[in-house]
Order: structure tokens, then C-alpha cells, then sequence
């Protein structure tokens, strides 16, 4: 059994400790049995009783969003893939980002829009770079900076495609007195 393993062992009845199924008495003679443990096999009674650690959950690699004069709208605490595809004629796009979870570094967003608005809500520290964006009769803003800073780790996000008779704006949170929108 190797120290990595053993770390991760204790970490699971660490997290048992916190969610109440061990005292610690009970968590502190469980650790001095795994780390006096040489196998797998010596390990398991001291973890035979807990649930199994819950399965990470991966964002789809490519995420793709179609609408018919309708709006498309993701917002709070949702999973961004490392591509969205958004397909939206007549309608209304709002893509908010600021408390939404980012697992890759760079997003990519395409966009095939006509007749309608695009919003993207970026968490403070974002860049975005719309370069990519072709319009026609539209019109297409970032008010954020476009390239990251050296050294940052905020997200990246790179918007690509088309709008025809429509507007695109990326932006940073707005602020008002109490209001935040």
C-alpha cells in the first residue's frame, strides 16, 4: 500500500468524523490501524462500515444548445462544459458564469445566432476573447479584458461563430445599491 493511498484512507474517515458515523476515539484507533497497515487487505476493516466515497461527476466534453424563438438561459450553479455550441434563431441567450462550475481552464463558446441577443456573465478575474465572432447587422462587445494575465488561473473563455441582426455582450457582473445583475 502505498503513502498516496494510505492519505486518501484517512481522508475518507476524516470525512466520516465530520459527517457524525465515527466518534473520535473510534477515528483515532482507525488511523493508527491504517497507518500501521502494509496491504489493501489489512485496510479494509477499518473502512468495511463506511459508504463508498460518492463518483465524481465530469462535465461533458461538448454541449450543444438549440432555440426557436425561445431563450436559453443557464444561471446559478451549473457545470460548463469545455464547449458549448449554441444554436438560437429569435431568441434570447444568458449565459451566467459567476457562480457556475468552470472544470477547464479555456471554454470555448460557438455561437450560431440570428434576430436575437446574447448575454455572458463572466466571474471577476475572467477574460474572454470574441475575435472569433462574425456579425451581420449586429453588433458584438466585450467589456472585459481579452487575454489573461500572466500567471492567472481565473477562467478563459473564447467566443466563436456568428450573429446576424443581433447583439452579443460579455460582460462582468453589474452592480446597483443591493441589486446585482
Amino acid at each position: 500500500m502505498s503513502d498516496a493511498e494510505r492519505e486518501g484512507v484517512v481522508a475518507r474517515l476524516s470525512a466520516a468524523v465530520a459527517e457524525g458515523r465515527l466518534t473520535l476515539p473510534e477515528f483515532e484507533e482507525r488511523v493508527d490501524g491504517v497507518l500501521r497497515a502494509r496491504t489493501d487487505s489489512e485496510v479494509q476493516p477499518y473502512v468495511a462500515d463506511l459508504p463508498d466515497v460518492a463518483p465524481t461527476v465530469t462535465p461533458d466534453e461538448v454541449v450543444e444548445l438549440n432555440s426557436f424563438a425561445g431563450e436559453i438561459k443557464r444561471s446559478g450553479r451549473w457545470t460548463v462544459p469545455r464547449k458549448l455550441v449554441i444554436r438560437s434563431k429569435a431568441g434570447t441567450v444568458k449565459l451566467d458564469l459567476r457562480h457556475a462550475v468552470i472544470s477547464s481552464r479555456v471554454v470555448e463558446i460557438n455561437l450560431a445566432t440570428q434576430a436575437g441577443s446574447t448575454y455572458i456573465v463572466l466571474p471577476t478575474g475572467a477574460t474572454a476573447n470574441i475575435d472569433g465572432v462574425n456579425t451581420s447587422a449586429g453588433t458584438a462587445k466585450a467589456k472585459v479584458p481579452s487575454t489573461p494575465e500572466p500567471g492567472s488561473t481565473a477562467p478563459h473563455v473564447v467566443v466563436t461563430g456568428s450573429t446576424a441582426a443581433g447583439t452579443l455582450v460579455v460582460r462582468y457582473e453589474r452592480r446597483f445599491w443591493r441589486w446585482r445583475w
